[in-house]
């Protein structure tokens, strides 16, 4: 359940961030989106860490899936550049999680 939830947060994150971008560049209705988003992100992240997951293993996930979505949906929606040196940096973002996420059991 906790899984669950943290994607769902990331998707929420997500979501309301590429609204921001919509808000600040195009009508203000975007910023409504943007604050439901952010309400929701942040409510599920506290429902995953209320169903036991460490602190430092949801947050480093929870910011690496958003970084490399936003990356990916940015080049995707908006034309952003997206560079193999920035795939890179999403490749070693996730390799610090899954390096902080192994050594959270111990």
């Amino acid at each position: 359940m906790s899984l669950i939830s943290l994607c769902l947060a990331i998707v929420c994150e997500v979501g309301a961030t590429l609204s921001l971008r919509m808000a600040v560049t195009g009508r203000r209705i975007w910023f409504v989106p943007v604050v439901l988003g952010y309400v929701l992100a942040f409510s599920l992240l506290s429902v995953t860490l209320a169903h036991g997951m460490p602190l430092g293993a949801a947050y480093g996930m929870w910011a690496a899936g958003g970084v490399a979505l936003t990356a990916v949906l940015s080049k995707l929606l908006f034309d952003e550049p997206l560079t193999w040196i920035m795939g890179l940096g999403i490749v070693l973002i996730a390799g610090g999680v899954l390096l902080v996420e192994t050594q959270a059991a111990h």
